[in-house]
């Protein structure tokens, strides 16, 4: 617009006739406001020349043009409340969905009771996946898939099992099988022996015992290769559990979350789980590593005719913490079980003792060839201005095989479509695109998450046309306790923008955010998109028995999930899902020049001088 135009005695502009008309019509229209995708309407008016109009018709134009001008500044003004207003709507419509209508306990239950557990490469976790892709597309999400990778291993499912102690004393075992093992060959009765592979305690710190070298350790084996033939083995120390010691606190004190998520990094206290400081021990000269002694042991056992092998929980309280067969070569282990600290002591004991123990397996599992192929749980809610920009949220469906996999990780999944379902629910529009995804490989090394980053977006220094248009992926996996925090990877002002949207969420127990900038893989998903160099946003929760108890153990059931808690961590995440796919700007990343350089690749473990010759 040229020339001038008096507001409040000061000229300003002079508009003409036509101008006049026109800045009216602009300005007028501009009132239709969406608060679900945060979307202004504007109807304009049909645009006439009004050139010619007689001047009283100019004069009396340009007056009602202050009336228009102070209409315009009101709505400039009032806009940014009514935003405002509309967001704390959206909040308190995504309150009431998850805490009145939530069909998180409803997806649990079948993802634990009807497809627990769900090992990668299983028929349980891919019919899991199939049945979340449908529950997705039946509440009205636009797509939903299963995306393949290669696992390379075959599936491996435990059909059945039964231990027993035969003598001095007739009583049932308690013990989970190791996976990627083998069955035994019908039922097997042997004598039970133990062995206990050579340890030195570290001269620097003592409590710290070292591996062996490879003489003292090919001198072990050669001097109970006799023992162990057609026998069942014990192998290793029983642990001393101190039963004085305090249990851990099921819940962070507010006080403590409040200042582990500060704005400012000068007054916050470091958070999580740990263990205290402790100087690293001096390296023992030519000690193998545990995966080399592990390796050596596993094939001693096999060749010298071992029947089956017994490792300890290491846990108390009946817990069995059971991992797999590192190689997933069935070919290169005996039939392996761990078992509960308790019955591993008690015949440790008697075995000491010169009490003969007599033991009985039946152990029954069979491969999945189709297994080395494995998915990833796909679904997503359209976006409308910014669809090819993405926001994500997610966790491992996988699971481990002694129970049914619910803290780890089949509630992060519920509670990540929950959040999903919720701002789909309530009519929300998004502008940016919402995936959801529940990962497969996790427990053996965040291998889907890897996959499914190097397929679509690459890396920072290698990035594929979607890693611009990436906004941020949430991940949660650290069982039922509610959500009290975030960490995104990225500058200060990701953090901000994160806290801001969970403040009003402040009651439900969520405190904040806060940056990093670390690109190293670390214990779960979101750690994956870091190593890309893109915003991975990990979601911190109270431990409620997760690490001490259910983690990875046969004590990881539905049972152990409270309700009230994961509803507010869907709600919080749900809240802040909601910014990031609404706002106008991509969530704040690292300049080019300020991004993190990725860690060096792990130093490989040099090979045994020699092999033990048992």
């Amino acid at each position: 617009m040229a020339g001038l135009f008096y507001w409040n005695g000061e000229i300003v502009f002079h508009p003409s006739p036509s101008t006049v008309r026109h800045f009216f019509d602009l300005v007028f229209v501009g009132v239709g406001y969406n608060g679900r995708d945060q979307s202004f309407t504007y109807s304009k008016l049909k645009y006439r020349n009004h050139a010619s109009l007689p001047p009283k018709r100019v004069i009396r134009s340009m007056k009602l043009s202050r009336t228009v001008v102070a209409l315009f500044l009101l709505q400039v003004l009032l806009l940014p409340m009514v935003a405002v207003a509309q967001t704390a709507d959206i909040n308190a419509q995504i309150r009431k969905e998850g805490m009145e209508n939530s069909k998180i306990m409803h997806t649990l239950h079948v993802f634990t009771d009807l497809y627990g557990p769900r090992l990668t490469g299983s028929p349980n976790h891919v019919n899991a996946a199939k049945w979340g892709t449908e529950e997705m597309k039946r509440w009205g999400f636009d797509h939903v898939a299963l995306e393949p990778w290669e696992f390379n291993h075959p599936g491996w499912v435990n059909d059945r099992n039964t231990g027993l102690m035969i003598s001095p004393v007739a009583d049932t075992l308690t013990f989970e099988v190791l996976a990627w093992t083998p069955s035994t060959k019908g039922v097997v009765t042997a004598d039970a022996v133990h062995i206990v592979i050579p340890t030195t305690l570290s001269s620097t710190t003592p409590p710290v015992q070292q591996q062996p070298t490879q003489e003292e350790l090919t001198a072990y084996l050669n001097s109970v290769k006799s023992q162990v033939q057609g026998k069942i083995v014990l192998v290793g120390k029983p642990s001393s559990i101190d039963q004085s010691r305090e249990p851990s606190p099921k819940r962070i004190p507010d006080e403590d979350n409040a200042k582990r998520y500060d704005p400012d990094p000068a007054k916050r206290t470091a958070g999580g789980p740990g263990r205290p400081n402790q100087t690293p021990p001096t390296p023992r000269p030519n000690a193998l590593t545990g995966a080399q002694v592990g390796e050596q042991v596993d094939k001693f056992l096999l060749d010298s005719g071992a029947l089956v092998r017994i490792n300890e929980s290491q846990l108390d309280r009946g817990a069995v913490r059971a991992f797999n067969n590192r190689t997933f070569d069935i070919t290169k282990v005996i039939p392996t079980v761990v078992m509960r600290n308790e019955d591993f002591g008690r015949i440790s004991r008697l075995l000491a003792d010169g009490t003969p123990v007599r033991l009985e397996f039946d152990l029954r599992s069979h491969l999945v060839p189709e297994g080395t192929t494995s998915y990833n749980m796909i679904g997503e809610i359209w976006g409308s201005d910014k669809k090819d920009e993405v926001v994500m949220l997610g966790g491992h469906l996988d699971s481990w095989h002694s129970a049914t996999g619910a803290t780890d990780n089949a509630i992060g999944c519920a509670t990540m479509m929950e959040a999903a379902r919720i701002l789909k629910a309530i009519g929300v529009k998004p502008r940016r695109t919402i995936r959801v995804a529940c990962w497969s490989g996790e427990e053996q090394g965040l291998l889907g998450s890897q996959a499914y980053v190097a397929q679509h977006f690459g890396t920072f220094e290698s990035p594929k046309p979607e890693w611009a248009k990436f906004n941020g992926y949430f991940n949660i996996d650290s069982g039922t306790g509610r959500a009290r925090g975030m960490n995104v990877f990225g500058p200060p002002e990701a953090a901000t923008v994160l806290r801001d949207a969970v403040q009003p969420f402040a009651d439900l127990g969520i405190a904040g955010a806060i940056n990093s900038s670390g690109r190293g893989l670390g214990g779960t998903d979101s750690t994956s998109f870091n190593a890309a160099g893109l915003p991975g946003i990990g979601v911190s929760q109270d431990p409620i028995e997760y690490f001490n108890v259910t983690w990875h153990t046969n004590l990881d059931t539905y049972e152990r999930i409270i309700e009230g808690d994961v509803k507010a961590s869907a709600v919080s995440i749900a809240a802040a899902l909601y910014q990031l796919v609404m706002r106008d700007e991509m969530l704040p990343r690292f300049k080019t020049e300020d991004m993190p350089k990725p860690p060096p690749p792990p130093t490989p473990t040099p090979t045994p001088a020699a092999s033990p010759r048992p």
